[in-house]
């Protein structure tokens, strides 16, 4: 029988590059080349509220701080002041008076509730406030008085303020700057003591706090002379 052989043959992938062209879209001249687009980044409101939220937070019992023996607290227009004259009028102040920049709608937040409530009508406009921690009213509020008449700040009036629970209004200011001083009292009560009974009457009319510091200066008188004689 005879054989016949397969032929097999192999085809080599061809070295030769084939190029392909593609055909691109002519550009329309009349198209508008759109704008990029560039990305925004957004800060979260929330952090911007919580770190608002806090400094509110923090005046608010700052004030409340102050309250503490606190005999006098009163508003002062400071619109218009310099920085160099808020500093100046700063260190021109006693250390029985402090002075504090805060929203009107925070203080009210901070005294609301207590005695010195009654500063209501002061919540408006542009106010610094002078909390007097000292029972000489007087000789508090006389540095901001020479201040202002240095400076020339007519305009830069008190607003207002609290003494014993009682609103005092700019025009009544004089009431506050004319009240006697702790010397004063005793040496009113030493004189009624000596005087007849109409005079002690007089003194006893007089109002509560006056009063109540002309009794507090007779006790130490007599507690002195009771130490004086043990001694003796």
């Amino acid at each position: 029988m005879e054989a016949t052989a397969s032929l097999f043959t192999f085809s080599l992938p061809s070295t030769k590059t084939q190029t392909r062209q593609f055909l691109t879209r002519p550009v329309n001249p009349f198209t508008i080349p759109s704008k990029p687009v560039f990305k925004t980044h957004r800060f979260l409101p929330t952090i911007t509220a919580a770190i608002s939220r806090t400094k509110k937070e923090e005046t608010v019992e700052s004030v409340r701080d102050q309250l503490e023996n606190c005999y006098l607290l009163a508003g002062i227009n400071y619109k218009g002041f310099t920085v160099k004259q808020f500093q100046d009028l700063r260190k021109s102040l006693p250390e029985t008076t402090k002075l504090i920049v805060a929203k009107n709608n925070l203080v009210y937040k901070a005294i609301e509730g207590t005695q010195f409530e009654t500063l209501k009508p002061c919540m408006k406009g542009m106010n610094v406030w002078l909390f007097v921690h000292t029972e000489e009213i007087p000789s508090a509020l006389k540095p901001y008085r020479d201040f202002q008449k240095e400076e020339k700040l007519e305009e830069n009036d008190f607003t207002g303020a609290v003494f014993e629970g009682k609103f005092y209004g700019p025009d009544e200011f004089k009431t506050l700057e004319t009240l006697p001083t702790r010397a004063e009292i005793y040496a009113n009560l030493l004189g009624s003591l000596k005087t007849p009974a109409s005079s002690l009457v007089t003194t006893i009319q007089a109002p509560a706090r006056e009063l109540l510091m002309v009794l507090k200066a007779h006790i130490k008188n007599l507690e002195e002379k009771e130490q004086g004689n043990a001694v003796s």
